[in-house]
């Protein structure tokens, strides 16, 4: 079964992230996931070399050239697609979604006391340009306990999120400074979004 756009869609969002679904529907954009494959493989691999601020820019683009070819081969209707990828990085090394709980201990106590950054990069194919942007944001996250730590381990919030935490969930109660996008450390900067959106053609509030 292939996806389809209710009449009220305005554009596909590429990606099955309920905090991205809800995000647009924050600010009023009628949407449809495109449910597109994943590549096979590991799940987006940094290339050798590759720096994390090209590597979140490079995945979203990719994200978004694949929803590009569904939707073509699919003979969907035609709408703009918008992709996002989020990656936190702690002293210029990507700290991505965590393989088990070892591991999602290893990156909190990892990010336990310390700065880190999130980048959120977006990307808006129209049809016929790719439209891109990237929101950088500042957190500092408090001095974490094992205990705390396995706490939050225990409530399987870390899994399936880059840098083993949600800032909208539990975790938000370790995060003693941001700066810059909370929504970009959501997983998808409105302001930015919706300048590429208007840049696209499609209204926003």
């Amino acid at each position: 079964m292939t996806d389809t756009a209710p009449p009220t869609a305005r554009l596909y969002l590429a990606s099955a992230s309920p905090r991205r679904r809800e995000l647009l529907t924050q600010i009023g954009l009628p949407h449809e996931v495109l449910r597109v494959p994943a590549p096979p493989g590991e799940d987006e691999p940094q290339h050798p070399g590759e720096s994390a601020a090209d590597y979140v820019q490079r995945t979203a683009r990719d994200k978004a050239l694949r929803g590009r070819d569904w939707m073509h081969e699919n003979r969907l209707p035609r709408l703009p697609l918008l992709a996002a990828d989020t990656t936190v990085i702690l002293d210029g090394q990507v700290l991505g979604k965590p393989a088990d709980r070892a591991d999602a201990q290893r990156i909190l106590r990892a990010l336990s006391g310390a700065a880190h950054e999130v980048r959120t990069a977006v990307a808006v194919w129209t049809g016929e340009q790719l439209l891109e942007a990237v929101s950088i944001t500042e957190v500092r996250m408090r001095d974490l306990t094992d205990d705390e730590i396995g706490r939050y381990c225990d409530s399987g919030e870390p899994y399936g999120k880059a840098g083993a935490y949600g800032i909208q969930g539990l975790a938000g109660t370790f995060i003693s400074h941001i700066s810059g996008s909370y929504t970009g450390v959501m997983g998808l900067p409105v302001f930015e979004t919706a300048n590429l959106l208007r840049a696209a053609g499609i209204r926003t509030p």
